[in-house]
């Protein structure tokens, strides 16, 4: 009798088993990335600006509107003290010039922002973060013209950082206070930028660097919402509040032998 010949396609490693092992490796493959990309883009500043919102009277308030409103106020505490510093360990006019719009400048957005958070319920810290206390430690430390050097390239980079975080909440707050708040620091921020930009200190390339190595992570610290409302009741429109305005002292190319 001959022998029945082997029934083809039964294995797993057949022809056809094969072909649709390749396709579902193929699959996965193409979805991997995909579903990799979006688990590490929820920490960037698009999901904490959607997440934990809350309804408040001024319209919703997002964690990262609670984060910036935060921010604001820390600037305050660590930039007041360095001007008022500058004022008086300037070497040059423009750099006690810097100084004294540091201090206008967060003097007008410290009341600004106390007003808004008392307004949306959410406390305010007291003291500089950790880092803004060794900011101090280190321009208070310094003397001469070192002093004006450190002075002038800690505040431009503080200054450069968060320039891009008041342009993120001003494009994508849904609140109205919180909106009017952006504009202030907007204005205010820059204004700090260019004076510091005016003194002649600031290295370039150094900044580029930090620059390109900073970040503006989520305040460990940022307030907790406020309680939301059942039925919040309609957003309270706001007027344009009068943003600060400075003279600027004359630009200057290279600080003065």
């Amino acid at each position: 009798m001959r022998p029945r010949p082997p029934v083809r396609g039964r294995g797993i490693f057949s022809g056809t088993g094969i072909i649709v092992i390749g396709l579902m490796a193929t699959l996965l493959a193409l979805i991997f990335p995909i579903w990799s990309y979006a688990d590490r883009s929820g920490t960037g500043a698009r999901t904490l600006s959607a997440a934990q919102t809350v309804p408040t009277r001024y319209g919703p308030l997002s964690a990262l509107d609670r984060d910036f409103v935060t921010r604001v106020r820390l600037a305050g505490l660590w930039e007041l003290p360095a001007g008022q510093e500058a004022e008086q360990k300037g070497t040059t006019q423009a750099v006690r010039t810097a100084g004294q719009h540091l201090v206008q400048g967060h003097t007008f957005l410290d009341q600004r922002v106390r007003d808004v958070a008392a307004k949306l319920g959410l406390q305010l810290p007291n003291e500089p973060s950790a880092q803004q206390r060794q900011w101090l430690a280190t321009l208070n430390a310094a003397q001469g013209t070192e002093y004006d050097r450190q002075f002038v390239n800690i505040a431009r980079l503080a200054h450069g950082t968060v320039f891009s975080l008041v342009a993120q909440v001003r494009a994508t707050t849904r609140n109205a206070l919180v909106r009017s708040l952006a504009d202030d620091a907007n204005t205010t921020v820059l204004d700090h930028i260019e004076v510091l930009e005016a003194t002649g200190y600031v290295d370039w390339d150094a900044l580029a660097r930090d620059m390109a190595s900073a970040s503006t992570p989520p305040l460990s610290g940022s307030p907790a919402p406020p309680g939301p409302t059942a039925d919040p009741s309609p957003a309270t429109p706001l007027t344009a509040s009068p943003s600060p305005t400075y003279p600027l002292p004359p630009p200057t190319t290279s600080p003065p032998p």
